[in-house]
């Protein structure tokens, strides 16, 4: 649990490695104390595009298709919480 490994997985490689024949079993060296070093956390910098205004933003394009019907659908992106609702309904 120190290390964020889930208590089930580390019981499943355990398992694991009881099954295995002695030949294949791997062992790990473990550093304790003051050698064992904590990771390095990282600032990765990532570029994002510029949020576009509402007004300026593309529309929803959904397609629905059943059998040979096919039905578009454009909805203003500035709606787009009352398209979900809209959508909501539709695949009750």
């Amino acid at each position: 649990m120190a290390h964020s490994i889930n208590a089930n997985l580390l019981r499943r490689w355990v398992h694991e490695a009881e099954m295995k024949p002695r030949s294949e079993v791997v062992r790990a060296n473990v550093v304790d104390g003051a050698k064992a070093q904590e990771p390095k956390t990282v600032f990765v910098p990532v570029s994002l595009p510029a949020p576009v205004p509402p007004a300026q933003a593309p529309d929803i394009r959904i397609e629905l298709r059943r059998g040979p019907t096919t039905v578009t659908v454009s909805w203003p992106a500035g709606a787009a919480s009352e398209c979900a609702a809209w959508m909501r309904e539709l695949l009750r």
